[in-house]
């Protein structure tokens, strides 16, 4: 990274800072001496202007609609490769040859079995408690019975601890979907393909036979590729934030999926299926549309337009094709649902107000349709992102503690409660 200077004046005083330049994106102002220098700290809300941290992990740039992952366009990978191959980018930094390949995939495959007595966790929860819930309480749970891979000083324990992770995700997941829907569990099968394994998890149940379809195994490969990592969002902030203290791996994880469990962040594909069953019918559509473009209404369309993307999410563009993909697959056709989606998707692409202001459909909006088709309750949404987004949160905390610059979070604070006051004891109170 090359570097300029920066000039910050307060009145007659002024100081100089680094100026970093990445590969990509905008340029950073190193401010790491700030409160050193001026006896100041600057105020983000947020941290929307602020870099905590250099990373070769994930690029994005909202205004071209671009996302990189070590490089890649997200779209060439979800065309042509699979979920694992792109778990060995984010973890390794480039992608694996043919015999590579095959390893890893082995290595994950045989790791997918969670230990026998984590079974019994799940039977403490109320049959009504969201997945997400006991995602949260399962996962933290994983330290304790896998000790082994918990010094994150030790090289080796790191890569353990990933590859466990990313293998026992998707059969806890299973569980904690089996559990909701009162069914037994499904062990993992160790001849099926990760996302193949996923499914069978999920819908197999002991009375009969299940085959995978392989066109909706391939989608939801797909959306774990889409979804595995977003650069610093929240929870992957979260993830880094708590790790930057030393916790073990599989607790960073969990506060990760704690994270991601807020509507604004993960939960924002069931806010948009939640809003089309809210609209119900095709002809309820145009009052709906008018209430979105209404200042003084507080409803607001959810699956449209998106926070970092200012031009279509190149997710949304896979997502849209699966989406459709699958819905031919199941015949499904006369779901009103659908028939709302498919409306509001072809106003939005067309309609001034919508174009505009640059609000296409986004990837959850697409997601959260096909995950309903693909036969997962609302509840479920914001587990299968964190199935797809724990290889994201690993390989950024795994960044992190390999990074000798990094220290433990410490965000700081404009002050604005009382100032100093004495004391007085409450038998002198008036």
């Amino acid at each position: 990274m090359s570097e300029t200077k920066a000039t910050l004046t307060v009145g007659d005083e002024s100081w100089d800072f680094d100026v970093k330049q990445g590969t990509l994106g905008p340029d950073v102002i190193d401010i790491g001496s700030l409160y050193a220098k001026t006896g100041r700290f600057t105020y983000d809300p947020g941290f929307t202007s602020t870099g905590a941290c250099d990373s070769k992990i994930t690029f994005i740039d909202g205004d071209k609609g671009v996302l990189l992952y070590r490089g890649y366009p997200i779209e060439q990978l979800a065309e042509n490769g699979d979920f694992l191959e792109t778990c060995y980018l984010l973890l390794y930094g480039d992608l694996p040859t043919a015999a590579q390949k095959a390893d890893f995939d082995q290595r994950v495959t045989y790791h997918t079995m969670v230990h026998e007595q984590m079974s019994r966790f799940f039977t403490g929860f109320r049959r009504d408690a969201h997945p997400m819930s006991v995602m949260v309480g399962v996962v933290g749970a994983l330290s304790a019975f896998y000790h082994d891979s918990t010094d994150i000083s030790d090289p080796h324990q790191r890569m353990v601890a990933s590859l466990r992770l990313i293998a026992k995700m998707p059969t806890i997941a299973a569980m904690a979907f089996k559990y909701h829907v009162g069914q037994p569990f499904v062990y993992p099968l160790n001849s099926l393909d990760y996302a193949s394994n996923f499914l069978r998890m999920c819908f197999a149940v002991p009375a009969e036979e299940y085959k995978v379809n392989p066109i909706l195994a391939r989608a939801m490969d797909r959306i774990f590729t889409l979804h595995a990592d977003h650069e610093q969002n929240a929870s992957t902030s979260t993830v880094r934030l708590a790790g930057s203290s030393g916790a073990n791996p599989f607790a960073c994880i969990a506060a990760g999926i704690a994270c991601l469990w807020g509507p604004a962040h993960g939960g924002a594909n069931e806010a948009a299926l939640n809003m089309l069953q809210e609209i119900g019918t095709v002809d309820r559509i145009p009052e709906f549309i008018a209430r979105a473009k209404d200042k003084n209404d507080p409803f607001r369309l959810m699956g449209f337009g998106h926070r970092v993307y200012k031009n279509y999410d190149p997710r949304a563009k896979i997502m849209q094709k699966t989406c459709h993909e699958v819905l031919g697959e199941l015949g499904i056709t006369d779901d009103p649902i659908l028939e709302v989606a498919l409306e509001l998707e072809r106003i939005a692409l067309h309609d001034e107000y919508f174009v505009s202001k640059k609000l296409y459909p986004n990837i959850d909006f697409y997601s959260g349709i096909t995950l309903k088709a693909l036969g997962f309750p609302t509840t479920m949404f914001t587990v299968l992102f964190a199935v797809a987004r724990t290889v994201g949160w690993i390989a950024q905390w795994k960044e992190m503690v390999e990074d000798p610059s990094q220290r433990i979070g410490r965000p700081r604070q404009l002050y604005t409660g009382a100032g100093s006051r004495d004391y007085v004891p409450v038998s002198k109170r008036h």
